[in-house]
Formats: structure tokens, C-alpha cells, sequence
């Protein structure tokens, strides 16, 4: 291909990857519906989307290490203290029992439906055990469903990828060997394969520990570290053993978010984008390697056995993985309705079809676009109906609002009763005993004490907290806090503003979005309360008090919206207020 037309084909199909999640977010629909039809059709119109003519031969080494970025990210996001008691013993059997199940009844299916050979059929079938976080995750995230059901999926989505990987490449050299006899042999290359992953990925861990205790590198170091350990790491393993890199990005991922000593100046917003784009770049790619006419004789049977998998398979798999379980009955049928197929399904057909193709392996010339058929069924098909499903199991979270107050002065704990008395769970965190006590005593929730300091972790997730407010007296500590709990919420971070004569070294510059205004400060509220000023929810229809301050609004649907220095919410029917009352008014 020549410079301009290679030129034209990346620029289509960053703008394209791009472009296809700006209308999924404008459609309010999971991004995945949109690329993959996105990148099909485009491919069939424009020559030059072709990624393996594009690249050629480096198109699967690239797609492997730009999973295992994508994994490690994922790992950085598995924390072991969630991994305990039942939804531990799940997840191991939707791992073991769920590869199992999947890949001998869609091999057992394949091979009549679609006409293929038993290696080719077994091929399909290993293929479609994984899941993974490129799809699981951002579906989670449209439907949000309860703590439990969360750590369990993304376990799962997280840990399939790369053994799914690992399977694939093993059943391919067994059926272009012949071997297939040899089962002992397989077992063996398996663990052989588990071994060289971990082992490059606790190496991997290592470098990153050396880097970040010795050398005490900045953020964009720091991040730049990250990835070249990631991408280095993974490569190694790669020529070692084939697919072994995407085990050693999952391990690196859970070492640096779990081992004590990592001091990791992560940039998330940055790796949160870099993976955004990878994902889109990837369905885009690979569904452009698909032509319509591939998909002669194929469109039908693949969408039989979709169904299959779909309506049979991972309901099967879900009763076995939670028998036994405290899952309830919603959470169990949720389990049995999540199993999309994603890009390392798509990524290892493109693979391992080719060489099937040219040993001569009947039917395989089939394995890709079938591949290509069951990750748009199931993607689709879970992408439309898991919110709706999710809302009929009773297995969404609250749509209410849950904010974390982080201060523990008497006007943050009164405002704390007072989003409590509008109807709100609300959680409050404060650094000194004494104020934790009175936070206690007034019947308030209080965050567990290193909740701050887990939250500033590479990975780490404020579960459940929609937004967070920092209240403290310390103007620095509330911006700087800000600052780097941004992104770890589902909402937003806010903080109050600094005094106009602030001392205060980067509170006048950064972090967070200014509450109540200018005028409202720490100083200010603490003197206001003290003097006998109140803090107390009301019906939005009542006209405020004489010299009181509106805080926030809370709706009717508990939803929490506070005044800020930008902005000032308009009450409508059923909203309440949370307002600042003078002492002549309490």
C-alpha cells in the first residue's frame, strides 16, 4: 500500500473508533452496538480500513499488546479484599466449569450447524469461552448492578481473556499437529503457559516496584514506566510461549493495585482515554476484516448457535458456578445473562482461522466471520436488554445519590442529618477520633478509616459513592484531595472555596468544583454555625427564610444537586432543599 492510502486508512478509523463512542454516548446506548457495524460497513466500502493490509503481518502482535494494555488496566481494578467467601468460590467455577461448558457445547454445535471439522469445531469453541473487559466492563457501567454482581463479572471478564488466549493457542497446535490424542501433553503445555505468564508478570511487578521506590518517578514518567513495562513484559512472554503476555498484564495489573509498596503516580483520566481508544480502534480494525461475502452460509447458523449460547449455555453455566451460593435468585439470573463476546474472541479467530486455512482444516475459512456473527448477536443483544433485565431482577444500585462528606467540623455533621432527614444514604469520613465520634452519634454512616487511602490507589473505586464533597478546615488538603479522587467516582468532586485571603499554597488554583460560591467558605460556615445558624431539609415549594443560603437541591427521584460557583439548580414538583438558616430562623 502506498504512504497516502495507509495514511488515510489509520486516520479513518481513529475518527471512525472515535466517532462510533461520541454517538453511543449521545444515544445513551453501550459504545460496542455502534462500532462494530460501524467498522463492518466501513470495511466494506473502503479498501484501505483493511487492517491487514495496512499492517500486514504485525496486525496480531499489535492487537495481542494492545489487549494486554487493556488487561492491565482491567488488573488494576481487581482488588483481592473483594475477592472473599462466595463471590471468591463463584467466580473460580464460572473460570474452570464456564470454559469447560462453553467450549465443548459450541464445538459439539458448530460442527453440524456450520459444517465444519472436529478441529475446526474444537477451535470455534475454545474461541467463544472469553468474555472480557473490553465488552463486560463497559456494559457494567451502562447498568450499573449491585457491588457483588460487579466484582463477580469483572473477575470473570478479567480472567477469561487470557486463559480463554492461552486455550486457543494450545488447540491450535494441537489440531495442526494431530496430536489431539495427547491430553496429558495439552494439560501440561497449559500450566507450562499459566507459569511463563505469572512468572513475566511478577517480574514485570518488580521493575515497576524498582522504578517507583528507587527513582521516585513523576506522573508522566510514571505513566510512561507503566506501559513500557506492560508492553515489554507482554512482549517477552509472547515469543517465549505464545499468549502468555495477556496473563503477565493481568498479573502486573494485580500486584501494583494490591501489593503493599507501590507508590504509583498513575495518571487515570490518561490510561482511562488510552483504553477508551484502544477499544474503539480494535472493534473498528478487526470487524473490517470481515466482507460480506464471508458471511454466505454462515449468517444464519452462527446466529443459531449464538442463540444457543445465549439462551442455554451460560444460564447452564451460571446454575453450576452459584449452586450453593448466597446469591440470590436475581443475582443468579443476572449471572446467566452476561457473557458478551469481545475483542480477544474476535482477535484470536483472526488468528488462528488463517493458519487453520492454510493446513487445510475444513470449514475454518468459516471460524472468523461465525466469530464476528456471535460477538455482534451477543453484544447487541445484552447491550440492549441487560438494563431492562437488571431493573426486572431487582439487581441495579439505587438511583438515589450517595454522598461522602469528608470533614468531621459540627456544621459538616449537621449538614450530613440534614441529607439524611431528605431521604439520602449518606457516608462521612474525618481523620480525628474525636470528630468520628460525633459523626457516630448522630447516626451517621462513617467510611472505614483507610477508605481516603484506598481510594487514591492505582485502580481503586469509591464503590457506590455518587459524589464526594471535601469539607475539611485544611483549604489545601480539600484541593489537593480533589484533585486526585477525580475519576474515582461515578459523579463528581467537589470542595469548598478558599478565603479570599488564603495563605493556602494551591487551594486558590485547582481541584475540584467550588461549592456554594465564593462567599460560602469553611471559615464562613463554621462561624455562621457556631453563632447558631442551622442546617435543615425542607419542601423546595416553601420560600426560603430571610438571609438563608441554599446548599442543595435534592429531587424527587434522589438525585443530589448542589450549588456551586457555576451553577444554581432550578426545585421542580416533589424536590427538596437543604438550605442554611440563620440562627433567628432555626
Amino acid at each position: 500500500m502506498t504512504t497516502d492510502q495507509i495514511l488515510t486508512g489509520v486516520g479513518l478509523t481513529v475518527v471512525l473508533a472515535v466517532g462510533s463512542q461520541i454517538l453511543a454516548g449521545r444515544l445513551r446506548i453501550p459504545a460496542l452496538i455502534v462500532l462494530l457495524p460501524v467498522g463492518f460497513t466501513a470495511g466494506a466500502f473502503v479498501d484501505d480500513l483493511d487492517p491487514q493490509q495496512l499492517l500486514g503481518a504485525a496486525f496480531s502482535p499489535l492487537v495481542s499488546l494492545a489487549v494486554a494494555v487493556i488487561l492491565y488496566d482491567a488488573g488494576l481494578g481487581l482488588e483481592l479484599s473483594k475477592l472473599t467467601g462466595h463471590v471468591r468460590r463463584v467466580v473460580v467455577r464460572l473460570i474452570w466449569i464456564g470454559v469447560l461448558v462453553t467450549a465443548l457445547s459450541a464445538a459439539a454445535l458448530a460442527i453440524p450447524l456450520l459444517g465444519l471439522a472436529k478441529g475446526a469445531g474444537l477451535m470455534l469453541g475454545t474461541i467463544l469461552v472469553v468474555s472480557g473487559p473490553t465488552v463486560v466492563g463497559p456494559l457494567l457501567a451502562f447498568v450499573r448492578p449491585n457491588d457483588r454482581l460487579q466484582h463477580i463479572l469483572v473477575w470473570e471478564g478479567s480472567l477469561i481473556d487470557p486463559v480463554g488466549g492461552i486455550l486457543g493457542a494450545l488447540v491450535f497446535h494441537l489440531v495442526v499437529s494431530g496430536h489431539s490424542r495427547h491430553l496429558g501433553a495439552g494439560v501440561f503445555a497449559f500450566f507450562g503457559s499459566v507459569g511463563v505468564g505469572v512468572a513475566g508478570g511478577l517480574l514485570g511487578a518488580a521493575v515497576l516496584w524498582v522504578l517507583f521506590r528507587r527513582l521516585r518517578l513523576g506522573e508522566v514518567l510514571g505513566t510512561a514506566a507503566q506501559l513500557a513495562a506492560v508492553i515489554g513484559t507482554a512482549a517477552l512472554c509472547d515469543v517465549l510461549r505464545d499468549d502468555t503476555g495477556l496473563i503477565s498484564a493481568v498479573v502486573m495489573g494485580l500486584a501494583v493495585a494490591n501489593l503493599r509498596g507501590f507508590d504509583v503516580p498513575a495518571r487515570r483520566p490518561f490510561f482511562e482515554t488510552l483504553v477508551t481508544l484502544i477499544i474503539g480502534v480494535l472493534f473498528v480494525s478487526i470487524s473490517a476484516t470481515v466482507t460480506p461475502a464471508s458471511l454466505n452460509h454462515v449468517l444464519l447458523p452462527a446466529l443459531a448457535l449464538a442463540g444457543v449460547l445465549v439462551f442455554a449455555v451460560r444460564p447452564l453455566v451460571s446454575v453450576l458456578s452459584c449452586r450453593g451460593t448466597d446469591l440470590s435468585r436475581g443475582e443468579r439470573a443476572f449471572v446467566g445473562w452476561m457473557a458478551p463476546r469481545g475483542i480477544v474472541a474476535a482477535a484470536t479467530a483472526s488468528t488462528f482461522s488463517a493458519g487453520l486455512v492454510k493446513q487445510g482444516i475444513g470449514g475454518a475459512a468459516k471460524i472468523l466471520p461465525a466469530t464476528f456473527v456471535v460477538i455482534v448477536a451477543t453484544v447487541t443483544l445484552y447491550g440492549l436488554t441487560a438494563l431492562p433485565v437488571a431493573r426486572r431482577l431487582r439487581v441495579i444500585r439505587p438511583a438515589r445519590s450517595r454522598p461522602l462528606l469528608v470533614g468531621g467540623e459540627p456544621w459538616v455533621i449537621g449538614l450530613g442529618t440534614a441529607l439524611k432527614a431528605a431521604g439520602l444514604d449518606v457516608l462521612m469520613w474525618a481523620g480525628q477520633e474525636r470528630q468520628r465520634e460525633h459523626i457516630g452519634r448522630a447516626g451517621i454512616e462513617l467510611a472505614p478509616g483507610e477508605l481516603l487511602a484506598a481510594a487514591t490507589g492505582e485502580g481503586a473505586q469509591l464503590e457506590g459513592i455518587t459524589a464526594v464533597y471535601f469539607l475539611t478546615e485544611e483549604d489545601d488538603f480539600n484541593a489537593l484531595a480533589a484533585t486526585v479522587l477525580r475519576g474515582t467516582v461515578e459523579g463528581t468532586v467537589h470542595r469548598l472555596a478558599a478565603p479570599r485571603d488564603s495563605l493556602g499554597v494551591v487551594a486558590p488554583f485547582l481541584g475540584g468544583e467550588v461549592l456554594f460560591g465564593p462567599e460560602l467558605t469553611g471559615p464562613e460556615l463554621a462561624g455562621r454555625y457556631a453563632d447558631g445558624a442551622g442546617i435543615v431539609a425542607r419542601s423546595a415549594d416553601a420560600a426560603l427564610p430571610p438571609g438563608g443560603d441554599l446548599l442543595f437541591l435534592v429531587r424527587g427521584d434522589g438525585r443530589l444537586d448542589p450549588v456551586t460557583d457555576a451553577s444554581r439548580p432550578l426545585p421542580g414538583p416533589g424536590d427538596s432543599v437543604v438550605v442554611l438558616v440563620p440562627a433567628r430562623s432555626t
